[in-house]
């Protein structure tokens, strides 16, 4: 038996995935969250997607864990409400939600995990955090690039990838996707250790 600090696994974990809905935004750098939880949902649903707490939701198993997939439809400024009614529907610790979000604050594809924080100007996570009455919410960063000199930071976000960023847009939501398994399955300190490093860094020579 564990020691007496041991937690049990949760019942249900939730990740939200951050966008827009809508065909005109599909692929612009403010929905790679919404992305990243539809890979989870092709690798790890179970059942059919359900419309549910004002947006689309799957069940999946993440390496045995229970998880509610989420990707709210109350557009990117009013995703608080979403994420506030289906944590309090199943009555989570805050511990058990991650939010996924882009950043253009960070370089592309570029992952950052954090237990908590500000929301650094990312609209939807700052009503989350509005919504929750806190800003100890665990959550998963993905780089979009940092807005050229004359860009406007909304203009920015709501514009699509060039097509040379493709690539390593693809390799970041794959990662992402990998690491919220690891979040789900370790915690959100083995999902820090393990992905907030540059995968093509060079490695550092042993001292």
């Amino acid at each position: 038996m564990g020691g007496q600090n041991a937690r049990e696994p949760a019942a249900m974990k939730l990740v939200v995935g951050l966008g827009n809905p809508g065909r005109n935004y599909a692929a612009t750098r403010h929905n790679v969250g919404f992305g990243v939880v539809q890979m989870l949902a092709q690798r790890h649903g179970v059942g059919r997607a359900r419309t549910k707490f004002h947006g689309e939701t799957v069940e999946a198993s993440l390496d045995g864990q229970r998880a509610l997939l989420l990707c709210p439809w109350t557009y990117m400024n009013r995703s608080g409400l979403s994420v506030r009614e289906a944590r309090n529907f199943y009555k989570m610790d805050l511990s058990d939600v991650l939010v996924i979000c882009d950043d253009f604050n960070l370089p592309l594809g570029k992952l950052r995990c954090r237990p908590k924080g500000s929301s650094g100007g990312q609209k939807g996570l700052q009503d989350i955090v509005r919504a929750l009455g806190t800003d100890q919410v665990p959550r998963l960063r993905l780089g979009v690039g940092i807005p050229p000199e004359g860009w406007e930071v909304t203009g920015y976000v709501l514009s699509a990838f060039a097509t040379d960023e493709l690539p390593l847009v693809r390799q970041a939501l794959t990662r992402a996707a990998d690491a919220v398994a690891v979040w789900a399955r370790e915690g959100i300190e083995a999902c820090m250790n393990q992905y907030n490093v540059d995968p093509n860094a060079p490695a550092k020579p042993n001292s």
